[in-house]
């Protein structure tokens, strides 16, 4: 999954381009290897939002890609232009991997991507999606589906997440982790997660959980409680509870399994420690434990995500499974 491209033409936003060119443009400090080879690709000069955008190719080019992203569609009520669908149908019959953020899925499913497909899109929009488009299981509670070949994303911050999965996918979790410090946001917000966050993307020190998250991934081979969590963070149980909520839209304990988990994936990818010792480095206690909550969360055995990523790394194997 080499080469990226930003599918462009009048009437997109420009905030859901820019962003998929900040995480795909570059790769980050201390990641050796190649990096994506991103190409944006219109009808040559195109206006989007309040700027003007000299391209690199045309649209043609959207099927020798090997990802294609459709950032956000301006004008839900307008249909995209016919040679912008006709363009990422092909790209996606051609093999390609075609994501959309935010309102792009109306892109997505104007090229019949997303029949008999799960879909998400912004909030404000996905009723007027599913009105269009009725083939499309429309999913207005999610950050964003993957489908496989086909992935699509909420809005704006959302966005962010499905670029960063798409990172994981291809480069495993500790590239993605990278990227996400040097654009300082969350390195992983699950696609299952609500899209209606009151701060879907905490800033450093400006909510009341800002010291105590750090402190909680510093300690995850600990067994911590929501009472350690709730005594560290000088507050009741129930008020820790509404703040994490608010923060990361989910429990104390659901998001301090979610750590663990990630915490895993990089020790498996990283490290030869057996499943035991990943077991213990990330508070599961046993082996067995963390295997239930490993597959029920990745869908698959530790040993199998250790043995995929293993092979993916020697040239000529195939991709890794498209985890969840």
């Amino acid at each position: 999954m080499d080469t990226v491209a930003l599918a462009v033409t009048e009437g997109m936003l420009h905030f859901e381009l820019s962003l998929a060119q900040e995480v795909f443009g570059a790769a980050p400090d201390g990641v050796a290897g190649p990096w994506y080879r991103v190409a944006v690709c219109g009808p040559g000069v195109v206006r989007v939002g309040r700027f003007l955008l000299e391209v690199d190719h045309g649209l043609d080019r959207l099927p020798h890609a090997d990802t294609v992203i459709v950032p956000g569609w301006a004008d839900v009520e307008v249909d995209p232009p016919a040679d912008l669908v006709d363009a990422v149908r092909a790209a996606h019959e051609a093999g390609a991997r075609v994501a959309s953020l935010c309102t792009g899925a109306f892109v997505l499913a104007a090229a019949g991507l997303l029949d008999g497909r799960r879909a998400t899109t912004h909030w404000a929009h996905t009723r007027a999606l599913a009105e269009r488009h009725p083939r499309v299981t429309v999913d207005p509670d999610v950050l964003y589906v993957d489908e496989g070949s086909v992935l699509t994303s909420a809005g704006k911050a959302a966005a962010m997440d499905l670029c960063l999965h798409l990172v994981r996918l291809d480069r495993g979790s500790s590239v993605a982790n990278a990227v996400a410090r040097r654009l300082v946001v969350p390195p992983h917000r699950d696609g299952g997660q609500a899209q209606f966050v009151t701060t879907p993307v905490p800033a450093p020190g400006n909510h009341p959980l800002a010291e105590l998250l750090p402190w909680v991934l510093e300690r995850l081979d600990q067994p911590l409680t929501v009472e350690d969590l709730a005594r560290r963070a000088r507050m009741s149980s129930r008020h820790l509870g509404r703040h994490f909520r608010s923060v990361t839209g989910t429990t104390p304990l659901q998001w301090l399994l979610v750590q663990r988990i990630r915490r895993a994936q990089e020790l498996l990818e990283t490290t030869d420690d057996s499943v035991e010792a990943v077991a213990a480095a990330t508070g599961m206690g046993t082996a067995t434990t963390l295997r239930r909550h490993f597959n029920r969360t990745v869908g698959v055995s530790p040993d199998t995500y250790r043995r995929t990523f293993r092979a993916r790394s020697r040239p000529g194997a195939p991709e890794g499974l498209a985890l969840p």
